[in-house]
């Protein structure tokens, strides 16, 4: 089983599955999305899935044509995504609470990535002040 849940904890979920293969991906929408060079997502069944507290807080956002992005309204945490009619949602890896072992299956969009990020660059050292 995979739980999950946003920042301030007012919104939860459980997944009745397996994690499955998860990518890192860099288009500019889900950059802007969560504010940073990339996000991790996960397929999981939708019927597998269910909200366990806090599904009244969620708020939503169509990023594209038919799929939606549901949010903590209180914290801002982007928790999932889904296009209805397919049959997997799309965990925010960033908010599972269950611990899963990498490494990424690939990253996408890398046409679209954030010309400060290359996967492919090792960092040296924390810059001081962060």
């Amino acid at each position: 089983m995979l739980t999950g849940s946003c920042l301030c904890g007012a919104v939860a979920y459980e997944v009745d599955a397996e994690p499955a293969a998860f990518v890192h991906c860099h288009c500019q929408t889900c950059r802007k999305t969560h504010g940073s060079a990339f996000s991790s997502v996960m397929p999981v069944p939708r019927a597998s899935f269910r909200w366990v507290r806090g599904e009244e807080l969620l708020g939503a956002f169509e990023s594209s044509p038919g799929k939606q992005r549901r949010f903590c309204t209180r914290c801002g945490s982007h928790i999932m995504a889904e296009r209805v009619a397919q049959p997997n949602v799309l965990l925010r890896m960033g908010c599972l609470d269950t611990p899963v072992a990498g490494p990424a299956r690939a990253h996408i969009w890398r046409s679209d990535a954030a010309a400060w990020y290359d996967p492919k660059h090792e960092t040296a050292e924390v810059p001081e002040g962060l």
